[in-house]
């Protein structure tokens, strides 16, 4: 697969397709990169075996080039693939090295893991898909992950979040390479926004239900905190109605949800206010009274600030 503009001042950007990628991971850098006439950039896909090579999403794809073709690749991205395992050596290597003499280096979604083999995230703040983001922390503690937002810039080496984020990612690269004007005008062409408001926060699932509990007395607070998200809950309420002392409800938090009673209550309030701003037509000052998150300003700054969008934007991209 090559795409147009044969000119050797073109930019080179090289796609590695890896065995079972994803089918819009892929899409996307080969619509973005891959559709210009005569230049400003010339596309290479290529995977470790030329041949066929598995794409989850859809047919096999047919790739003619090897990893050499990293070698004089300007850009490298590397596409999401499915449950992402550790990539071949041969593979780990060729990135390595295109890093190290220079290449700009791009994830999209679990296209991170490979960069991050590689070592190429070391050191570097980064992202990926929001299902994704603690398994490439706790696989690789030397990378910075925020599953927080849509994309990371880090000068040589950006990463992107889940799936359609990589659009968004592609068209800050045009920005960056060819100005605004530029990615405006060919996010206009794919019908897509130049700029997408709120980061990748506000398509997170947040947690609230432990997938363990150690106590059973934990498991009641749980669920009777959840039917009282209204009231202004304590610590002190907590561990009256656990039957623990302060001290050893906060040991318990954090060993079974990975956070403090009050961010627990917190992520619990904000999961409340997006079901009810997805389902119904409340007012903010509805949603802020049923989630006991105080006047519709305190609320609507706090939604902001974690969720990463305006309450009134976040119904409007998820109400049916």
């Amino acid at each position: 697969m090559e795409g147009n503009g044969e000119s050797g001042s073109a930019h080179h950007v090289v796609v590695v397709a890896l065995e079972n990628v994803l089918a819009l991971d892929i899409g996307i850098p080969l619509q973005i990169f891959g559709s210009w006439r005569d230049g400003p950039y010339r596309l290479t896909v290529c995977a470790e075996a030329p041949g066929s090579v598995p794409m989850h999403g859809g047919p096999a794809l047919s790739v003619e080039h090897g990893l050499d073709c990293l070698e004089s690749a300007d850009t490298v991205i590397v596409p999401g693939y499915l449950e992402p395992e550790q990539p071949s050596a041969a593979v780990a290597a060729a990135l390595a090295r295109a890093a190290a003499r220079g290449a700009r280096m791009v994830s999209i979604c679990t296209g991170a893991f490979a960069l991050a083999a590689a070592g190429v995230l070391d050191g570097r703040r980064a992202t990926t898909h929001w299902q994704y983001a603690a398994a490439l922390a706790g696989r690789f503690p030397r990378v910075s992950v925020l599953p927080e937002v849509l994309y990371v810039d880090e000068g040589q080496v950006l990463t992107s979040a889940g799936v359609a984020a990589g659009l968004d990612l592609c068209l800050h690269l045009i920005r960056r390479d060819h100005g605004a004007r530029v990615a405006n005008q060919l996010a206009r062409m794919l019908v897509a926004a130049p700029h997408r408001t709120g980061g990748q926060a506000q398509y997170i699932d947040l947690p609230v239900r432990p997938d363990r509990s150690g106590s059973d007395g934990l498991a009641q607070v749980y669920e009777w905190a959840l039917c009282n998200l209204h009231q202004p809950l304590t610590v002190d309420q907590l561990a009256h109605r656990a039957g623990m002392s302060r001290r050893t409800l906060i040991r318990h938090f954090h060993a079974e949800t990975g956070r403090p009673p009050m961010r627990w209550l917190l992520d619990a309030r904000l999961g409340r206010a997006r079901e009810l701003l997805e389902a119904g037509e409340l007012t903010v000052q509805a949603v802020a009274r049923h989630c006991g998150l105080g006047t519709p300003a305190n609320f609507r700054t706090l939604f902001k600030a974690h969720v990463g969008v305006a309450p009134s934007v976040y119904r409007e991209t998820f109400r049916p």
